[in-house]
């Protein structure tokens, strides 16, 4: 190739650069243009309550002359947990259910102190003071919420009733160290901030919708929306990034002996219920009153079975009153 030529593709590469750079620049300002209208136009749900570090968004189905309180906390990165766990408690009427949106979900702050086990702990035990819930309560909780149910009741035994875990992740066993978690390029909010994950939902609509049929049009289609919002927030990334150190803060801790606790493992057909099933038993073993009940359906099987797990909470605490 010439030098004449070559000059002339670099001219062209470079333009073509130039290109898409522009593209990407005006992507992300009409992305926040949107979201910015969005927020401002869609009335927020829940009440937001100050604790140490910011505010937590909490959504309350009842109140306090209802059956026993019912805290739930959500899984690892869900948009929206008020309105994801909206089947579940439609079938818990009776009960004073209430979902505590962490930092970086929902309409709570998007950024808060290291997502360690203990903060996140202390941040809801102290949105419960300030709520004056009625105690003792039940916690119940959905995928990594497993290692937050398991330090809480042993932080705040007394004020728990019991817990429920909804396919709850359970710290595996070792003895190897784990590096602190370092910060680093935020990726996923980059590459939201450009507007292509609102691309890709716009042609897609129903890409990340819930299974089954549990939610009106208009929860779906918040949900999809607060999606957008959140995605790659910095206080979820932190807390990813800290799965590990977490965990490993959890070695050989086990729920208190005389703690009633009721395990539903999603039966995904996938060979792995068994697996799920003698992990969650071993966690258990010193705990007298414990049932561990595969459910078919996926990892959020409160999208599909919340009639049964209703059910199920039902019979497990009745006993206790």
């Amino acid at each position: 190739m010439t030098p004449q030529r070559k000059r002339r593709w670099l001219r062209r590469l470079g333009i073509a650069a130039l290109v898409v750079l522009g593209l990407v620049l005006a992507s992300a300002v009409a992305n926040a243009a949107l979201e910015a209208h969005e927020k401002a136009t869609t009335p927020a749900y829940g009440e937001r309550i100050a604790v140490t570090g910011g505010s937590l968004n909490v959504v309350r189905n009842g109140n306090s002359n209802q059956g026993p309180p019912i805290i739930l906390l959500s899984g690892l990165g869900t948009a929206a947990p008020g309105l994801d766990f909206a089947p579940l408690i439609r079938e818990l009427s009776g009960f004073d259910v209430m979902v505590v949106e962490g930092f970086g979900y929902g309409y709570s702050d998007m950024e808060a102190s290291a997502r360690t086990n203990e903060h996140i702990s202390n941040e809801l035990h102290e949105v419960l003071s300030k709520l004056q819930v009625r105690q003792p309560y039940i916690l119940a909780g959905h995928s990594i919420a497993g290692f937050y149910l398991l330090d809480y009741a042993n932080r705040y035994r007394p004020e728990v009733s019991a817990v429920v875990g909804i396919d709850a992740t359970i710290p595996k066993p070792g003895d190897h160290p784990v590096e602190e978690a370092q910060p680093g390029i935020n990726w996923v909010k980059v590459v939201a901030a450009t507007g292509l994950v609102r691309d890709v939902a716009a042609v897609a609509p129903g890409l990340f919708d819930p299974d089954g049929n549990a939610y009106s049009e208009e929860e779906l289609k918040r949900m999809r929306t607060m999606m957008l919002w959140n995605v790659g927030n910095a206080a979820v990334a932190d807390e990813t990034a800290r799965i590990g150190n977490n965990a490993a803060a959890l070695r050989g801790v086990t729920y208190p002996a005389d703690l009633p606790v009721l395990a539903f493992i999603a039966d995904e057909k996938d060979g792995r219920a068994a697996t799920k099933v003698a992990a969650a038993e071993d966690l258990l073993r010193n705990v007298t009153r414990h049932r561990v009940l595969p459910l078919e359906g996926g990892h959020y099987l409160h999208w599909t079975q919340s009639t049964r797990m209703a059910a199920e909470i039902r019979q497990f605490i009745a006993p206790a009153g």
